[in-house]
């Protein structure tokens, strides 16, 4: 870890109001794995982001819209989510989002496929379209016409849009992992 992880006693008075934010919802939205240590402090890219409050509070006022009211089903988010963080080697995300994956009722073998970098052969229609626009993403250039299109048709023009956001801020959370070496809880 290239940071000091930031006790809350230790916050300046800029840091404050978005750790008191960030603590909020990370206790209503991100449940099932470690992300505050016992004395309060944050873990994962939170830690990361309440060092910088200039940058990290509006990119987790964009984490806060991408969990709010989200009109794509979970698991297909948790697909998409997943594909990010394979293609980035992002450590603490592929830890957290299996956990949640598996909650949402996603099977140990699709996702350590997925983990692995490949496409499991088992999706639902809706999960391959997730999978196959997520990873076209990563891998850069253009959205293919006919991924678009197949998103377009499974989740509408809102969801396709919602579901290019979630891969973009799922690319920046695992750049911000990958940085500061942010790992695994013990």
């Amino acid at each position: 870890m290239r940071l000091p992880i930031i006790p809350p006693a230790e916050l300046s008075a800029e840091q404050k109001p978005l750790y008191d934010d960030m603590r909020d919802g990370i206790t209503r939205n991100f449940q099932g794995f470690v992300n505050i240590r016992g004395d309060g402090a944050l873990l994962g890219p939170w830690n990361p982001w309440i060092q910088e409050p200039k940058f990290g509070k509006p990119v987790w006022e964009l984490t806060k819209a991408m969990v709010s009211n989200p009109s794509l089903p979970a698991n297909v988010r948790e697909i998409a989510i997943l594909v990010t963080g394979s293609h980035f080697r992002s450590a603490y995300e592929l830890y957290a989002h299996v956990i949640v994956a598996e909650h949402r009722g996603l099977s140990d073998e699709k996702l350590a496929t997925i983990v692995a970098g490949q496409r499991p052969g088992d999706l639902t229609r809706q999960e391959a379209v997730a999978y196959d626009f997520a990873s076209a993403l990563v891998n850069g250039g253009v959205l293919p016409e006919l991924t678009y299109r197949a998103a377009v048709e499974q989740f509408g023009q809102h969801g396709a849009a919602e579901l290019s956001y979630l891969v973009g801020l799922y690319c920046l959370v695992s750049v911000t992992l990958n940085t500061f070496d942010v790992p695994v809880p013990d």
